[in-house]
């Protein structure tokens, strides 16, 4: 084998390994959505993960991924439908082989298509999923890609993003406020009043797992975004990310304990996605004490955040919007701030941030690239659920809210134990007045004879 096969070799399996690890993160969005949503709709979450991760595959791989990286012009790929070309210019400086990339790119739009729906747990449609899903992966994700990693026009400004602070986790909490808005709060989060009240997830434990297993997969999807292992950069690159991870921690700890006196477990979670959000951009570009401000400071804006969001009567279960949103915008900004002219170089893209004597250009260019992306993603996805509230509908209705998404939207419970008495439940599930579980339920369900109250959890 020739030194120049064996590079091949090495490169084209670190890339598959990296994608693997991000493939992961499929797991980590659904425990930590399962930990935080109730006990009666975790199998709402399940089967949402599995069915987007499956259309989103199939729609980048049929359209998506020719628009981000397909040659075109400044704003669209129009080449490499179905994967049919061998001219993707914009992933040349890599020489693995197409379907090595294809893999790494489709599981990052997966991920962003995953950070959508963690603000609109507990009350959606199924059939939203579907519909938003399919839009998202073929043609929004796409685009926002193109514009920064497809030699679209904020690439051609020199906006750094090294592995998608703005175009994987900005574009996925833009597109969650968006649907959020539209679709209102959970019953009972807000009173009359517009006080926020506390609706706790079920298990933190699973919660705090889905954390951790995407902290996990950050190990593919920052130093994965190298595609290629040998030079060993992309060691410097995991260093970077999980001293950003760790501090977030920290900076949503304290910021947490400073407004609440407690070390609050979904902030201290929170903290850790919020840094790893943050340092999802600079993570080739800055050095390692620069990577544990960026992360301190992400922690801090998360917790601030999730209060400021609650003050203005917008319901984000997980953290999503100040986690991957917050997250997402500090992190591309501090490109602006802490880029070294030597990595710059070694990147070959934009140029020295402010502390390093880059001025205020890359700052504004950073800042420009924040706000083309919001804006359109934001209002491409408002259309879509608008188009989705007035045909197939956006919200499940209030009594099947109360009741659980797992049995009306799937015909079981993702824990039959905690609602049947024929499972080893000492209460039965209340449903409405002469409600009964729909017909495609289990046989223990259907023989379950609903009694009359107000319903329950």
């Amino acid at each position: 084998m020739s030194p120049e096969e064996l590079k091949l070799a090495i490169d084209t399996v670190w890339v598959i390994v990296a994608g693997c690890m991000v493939f992961l993160m499929q797991a980590g969005f659904a425990m930590l959505e399962v930990g935080f949503s109730r006990g009666k709709n975790v199998g709402a979450v399940v089967a949402k993960i599995l069915v987007n991760l499956s259309i989103g595959t199939i729609a980048f791989w049929a359209v998506g991924f020719a628009l981000a990286f397909g040659n075109g012009n400044k704003v669209l790929g129009t080449d490499g439908f179905f994967l049919h070309s061998s001219t993707f210019s914009s992933l040349s400086f890599s020489d693995v082989p197409l379907s090595a990339k294809f893999l790494f790119e489709v599981v990052f739009c997966t991920v962003s298509l995953a950070i959508v729906w963690g603000t609109m747990l507990d009350r959606t449609k199924f059939g939203v999923y579907i519909i938003f899903a399919i839009v998202f992966a073929a043609l929004i994700y796409p685009l926002v890609g193109h514009w920064i990693w497809g030699g679209g026009f904020l690439a051609q400004r020199g906006m750094q993003d090294f592995a998608g602070s703005t175009v994987v986790h900005l574009c996925g909490a833009t597109a969650a406020l968006a649907g959020t808005l539209m679709l209102g709060a959970r019953i009972g989060k807000f009173d009359s009043k517009g006080k926020a009240h506390p609706i706790p997830g079920h298990s933190m434990p699973l919660a705090v797992l889905g954390v951790l297993i995407l902290w996990f997969g950050w190990f593919g999807f920052n130093p994965g975004s190298t595609l290629g292992a040998v030079g060993a950069r992309f060691a410097d690159i995991a260093v970077t990310t999980n001293l950003a991870a760790s501090a977030g921690v920290l900076g949503a700890i304290i910021a947490g304990f400073a407004l609440q006196r407690t070390i609050d477990i979904g902030f201290a979670g929170n903290g850790a996605i919020a840094g790893l959000v943050a340092i999802t951009a600079p993570c080739a570009y800055v050095e390692d004490w620069a990577a544990c401000v960026i992360g301190l400071v992400a922690g801090v804006l998360m917790v601030l955040t999730v209060v400021a969001i609650d003050r203005i009567r917008v319901d984000d279960p997980i953290g999503a919007i100040a986690g991957h949103g917050m997250g997402g915008i500090w992190g591309t900004l501090s490109c602006g701030l802490f880029t070294t002219p030597a990595l710059a170089k070694l990147n070959g893209v934009g140029g020295a941030g402010l502390f390093y004597g880059g001025g205020l250009h890359q700052l504004g260019v950073q800042a420009f690239g924040i706000a083309c992306v919001a804006a359109f993603v934001f209002a491409s996805s408002t259309a879509v659920f608008y188009l989705c509230k007035k045909t197939v509908g956006l919200r499940v209705s209030a009594q099947q809210e109360l009741e659980g998404l797992d049995i009306h939207e799937h015909g079981m419970w993702g824990y039959p134990e905690q609602f049947l008495p024929g499972y080893g439940a000492t209460q039965p599930y209340v449903l409405a007045p002469n409600r009964r579980p729909p017909a495609t339920a289990t046989a223990p369900v259907t023989a379950f004879r609903a009694v009359t109250s107000e319903g329950g959890d």
